[in-house]
């Protein structure tokens, strides 16, 4: 299972949440968990899976091309397989970790709890005197001459 699986995250989100990512997978299964500590392990589970794969193409790659293995033993295609799962692996790793790395930097503090923000519109009330009430659109306009 991926949250028993490290992850290159694991140490950043012990920093911004407080307890090894152990206890804040027991915490988010309680009661008051905040959705911001459930969307963070989310996406370091996934992140975790992504960098498993990574390591097991990476050495299935290297197992390949160990120099005592038999040279006839070699597959192009097999290779240029390994190659394109890895850099899809690579590609949703890169995601998982910038997605990981954003929440991590706009979520509200540890504890406080997010709360939506009211706006509130003020409105200005003023009322004229006669006098300085705006002039009908023609009258008094003088006519500009043109040339």
């Amino acid at each position: 299972m991926s949250r028993d699986k490290a992850s290159t995250m694991d140490a950043e989100l012990q920093k911004v949440f407080g307890p090894p990512v152990a206890e804040l997978y027991e915490a988010a299964a309680g009661p008051d968990a905040s959705p911001a500590l459930a969307r963070a392990l989310e996406l370091r589970s996934f992140l975790a899976l992504t960098e498993e794969q990574v390591a097991r193409v990476r050495d299935r790659v290297h197992t390949d091309m160990d120099p005592d293995r038999d040279m006839g033993d070699l597959s192009a295609d097999k290779l240029r397989a390994d190659a394109q799962w890895l850099e899809a692996a690579l590609d949703a790793r890169d995601s998982y970790r910038v997605a990981l790395g954003e929440l991590l930097r706009t979520m509200p503090p540890p504890g406080q709890l997010a709360r939506p923000v009211r706006m509130a519109q003020l409105r200005t009330t003023a009322t004229l005197p006669p006098s300085a009430a705006p002039a009908p659109q023609r009258a008094g306009a003088a006519r500009a001459h043109r040339p």
